[in-house]
């Protein structure tokens, strides 16, 4: 919202070439930044942490993996809104701000969730980032300092070691399978609530 309705036009460019920039870099690039800078960060701040490699590690991660996407898509998604629906709202006494949340949110909904979408899926199904910084460890996380060997993980790490056409084989087709159930069902939920905010727009 800030880089599409307060900030400059130099500051919008220099943020979304960031962003874009961000976008590009590959996964294995930011798990080796995960891996070396954010888990001795993680040891030296937080006393509870036991492992530099946990969910905490993980998420920080996926968090700059996945905001370009989120960042990108709702900006265009924000700027798609007429411009004339603006300056009705401010010719009608109407803030800055009032105008960007009873405005142009409501009108850029249906972008807003497709970018919500699209950026969380990337996030199920993100492999090179989890396997190197969630810690590896098959356990029942009882906080986020814990290791966990994510479903994703676990595919690229024990396909290449299990016999073909065995139970660890089939095990892991079956990952893959509740993978793609959970983003699935992501996907209908967020598309029926799209159906459903914009009837009521409308």
């Amino acid at each position: 919202m800030y880089m599409s309705e307060y900030g400059s036009r130099r500051t919008r460019e220099l943020m979304k070439f960031v962003f874009e920039l961000t976008a590009g870099i590959p996964s294995v690039v930011l798990g080796a930044f995960g891996l070396k800078y954010v888990s001795q960060w993680i040891m030296n701040t937080f006393p509870d942490a036991w492992t530099g490699l946990n969910i905490f590690n993980a998420s920080l991660v996926l968090s700059i993996l996945a905001m370009p996407y989120f960042v990108t898509f709702i900006e265009d998604a924000l700027g798609s809104v007429p411009k004339d629906q603006r300056e009705a709202s401010l010719a009608l006494g109407a803030n800055k701000t009032r105008t960007v949340f009873k405005v142009v949110v409501p009108q850029a909904r249906s972008g807003i969730l497709n970018a919500i979408i699209l950026g969380t899926n990337r996030v199920i199904g993100e492999t090179m980032v989890v396997l190197m910084v969630s810690g590896g460890a098959v356990m029942i996380p009882s906080s986020i300092f814990d290791p966990v060997r994510p479903l994703t993980s676990a595919i690229a790490g024990e396909m290449g070691e299990v016999e073909l056409g065995g139970t660890h084989y089939h095990a892991l087709f079956m990952i893959g399978v509740v993978l793609l159930v959970i983003s699935t069902l992501f996907t209908i939920i967020a598309m029926k609530l799209k159906g459903g905010k914009e009837y009521e727009a409308g």
